[in-house]
């Protein structure tokens, strides 16, 4: 199974923080907002289909494919039975295993530092993303 999230980069997009990555439905972004590498997605966490909160919720893993134009890149990451997925604005994985209302997976192998430099430059060019998550 797989989900399609769609969003839209920015000129102020830093993608510098070392444990998180994070989407928002928000469309803007401040220069606080090292984690973030989307704005004006179409899903939060609450928004997600049921069957992909029950993979998550039963730990299940994940691998997300972000594309921009030709550019891809992969993290791999996972559920857990303490996920609340009750956030309407945003959508973060984390490297640590610490969780709150907007975490969709945790343990992950990578964060916003460790994406493909060139996919991010592309975005704070304020081209669209893809966030596939296949489950």
């Amino acid at each position: 199974m797989k989900l399609v999230i769609k969003a839209k980069g920015n000129k102020l997009i830093k993608a510098t923080h070392k444990s998180t990555l994070e989407i928002t439905k928000d469309n803007y972004l401040t220069e606080r907002g090292d984690c973030i590498i989307g704005i004006s997605a179409n899903y939060s966490v609450k928004d997600l289909p049921e069957d992909l909160k029950d993979h998550l919720l039963n730990e299940g893993k994940i691998k997300i494919v972000i594309k921009v134009d030709e550019l891809i890149d992969k993290i791999i990451a996972y559920g857990s039975r303490r996920l609340l997925l009750t956030n309407d604005r945003s959508i973060v994985i984390r490297k640590s295993n610490y969780i709150d209302d907007r975490t969709l997976a945790i343990n992950s192998n990578k964060s916003a530092i460790d994406i493909d430099r060139r996919l991010i430059e592309r975005l704070r060019n304020e081209r669209d993303i893809e966030f596939i998550i296949y489950y």
